[in-house]
């Protein structure tokens, strides 16, 4: 598959650049992919759109303050680090900005006196860096890491701190310790706690996992043919509790629809070939394509992603090689908001 083939044309204007006033207002826009039909409504709807038995999969990861800027020792230039992965023992994989001359050896210099080492270069700016911290990690990152906005997202050098700390987390993440997130599972954004209490009300379960999303949020797919993109692992785990509320729902009816491609790739990754989830702790590299075989899953909720990326060829293996493109040009038609901030889709 030729990757220009998940183009698609965006103007500027829908990219969401701040979430809307309340989680549960933002725009919802469900997609029939037996009959064809499309429909919109409030987020806040999606009760009347489930029914008793049905069990939604959500992604609990915990977004870290990730962004932290730092002065490269004996240069001077302003190198801009995101962690991606713990390693172990203050040692994270990172993407460094504007980290071109950095060499194996060499020195960042952060605020509180935290220093890292570049000990290993991955390319595609990537780097293994050692940090020694004085036991002041957590205090460092609470203090001075940034919430890891994606780049379409502007502040103009400026974080929104009070406003992204708080949206650019869902209501129900878990900061759990090695499955911590460089990046929101945004199609979670839109719930709040009187929604989540709503739809248990309405007899749907919610159902967590934990999937830590990491570097293929980041990185761009370069090859020209979509099969030769190289997907990296991703830590995720299921819970036994977890895993036989999803086999109970399915094997009584119930719909299991994933909150977000991550849970979507958390399912499909555990799932044997009649779509029973075991319970595990493991590692991912599924790359969902055009052809791909669902198991696990009966609907996703999930934003309006970036053209010629993993997640929008993931939605097109759901919908549709072409499918997907008419649902895409009807959310543009309607005025609908797209990315990290935007809108939602209910496609089942």
């Amino acid at each position: 598959m030729d990757i220009r083939e998940f183009d698609y044309e965006l103007p500027p204007e829908r990219i969401a650049q701040i979430p809307v006033d309340t989680r549960d207002c933002s725009r919802l826009l469900a997609v029939n992919r037996r009959t064809g039909v499309i429909e919109e409504y409030l987020f806040r709807n999606l009760p009347q759109l489930l029914r008793a038995g049905d069990v939604l999969v959500v992604n609990d990861s915990w977004v870290m303050p990730a962004r932290i800027f730092g002065t490269k020792v004996g240069g001077g230039a302003k190198i801009e680090v995101l962690l991606l992965e713990d390693l172990g023992n203050r040692q994270w994989k990172v993407i460094a900005q504007r980290a071109s001359r950095l060499k194996k050896g060499a020195e960042i210099q952060f605020a509180d006196e935290v220093i890292a080492e570049v000990r290993e270069i991955l390319g595609d700016g990537l780097f293994e860096l050692q940090f020694f911290d004085n036991g002041r990690w957590d205090e460092f990152l609470e203090r001075h890491g940034q919430v890891p906005l994606p780049p379409y997202i502007h502040r103009d050098g400026k974080e929104n701190a009070p406003l992204d700390r708080q949206r650019y987390q869902t209501v129900y993440a878990q900061p759990v310790k090695k499955l911590l997130s460089a990046a929101a599972p945004t199609a979670g954004l839109h719930f709040t706690k009187d929604l989540l209490d709503r739809l248990r009300e309405t007899g749907v379960s919610i159902v967590p996992v934990t999937l830590r999303v990491g570097l293929d949020t980041f990185l761009p797919i370069r090859s020209q043919a979509v099969e030769e993109h190289p997907m990296h692992r991703e830590r995720y785990r299921i819970s036994e509790q977890s895993a036989h509320a999803i086999n109970d729902a399915r094997h009584n009816g119930g719909r299991v629809i994933a909150v977000g491609t991550t849970a979507v790739r958390v399912l499909e990754s555990a799932a044997d070939t009649n779509g029973q989830i075991r319970a595990q702790e493991a590692e991912t590299a599924l790359f969902i394509r055009p052809g791909y075989s669902f198991k696990a899953i009966d609907g996703m909720i999930t934003n309006f992603h970036l053209p010629r990326s993993t997640l929008i060829i993931l939605i097109a293996a759901w919908l549709g090689r072409e499918r997907w493109r008419e649902v895409y040009e009807e959310a543009i038609r309607r005025g609908f908001r797209f990315y990290s901030y935007g809108d939602a889709m209910l496609a089942w």
